[in-house]
């Protein structure tokens, strides 16, 4: 697995274990959602500062984008589709 397959994986796997939608994501880190997903899928190289935006946004360490995955891990699953439900 390359640098941006590396980002991409800990990106998405960060994402979903905080709840955040790609849009959501994107607006709290003031990048293009389309952006966003590419990176997921590890084809684009993220600067230095869209990186920095994506760990605010998350909440944690620049690093942690960076951590190894084992090589048995399943991918990090998808978040529900559509939107939350209204609480009553």
């Amino acid at each position: 697995m390359d640098v941006r397959e590396t980002i991409g994986w800990n990106l998405r796997r960060l994402r979903v274990a905080k709840g955040l939608s790609q849009e959501r994501l994107a607006f709290e880190s003031e990048i293009d959602r389309s952006y966003v997903g590419r990176v997921e899928r590890g084809k684009e190289n993220v600067t230095v500062s869209t990186l920095e935006a994506f760990a605010q946004a998350l909440e944690v360490d620049v690093s942690a984008l960076f951590a190894p995955i084992d090589p048995g891990t399943q991918k990090p699953t998808a978040l529900r589709s559509g939107r939350k439900r209204k609480r009553s």
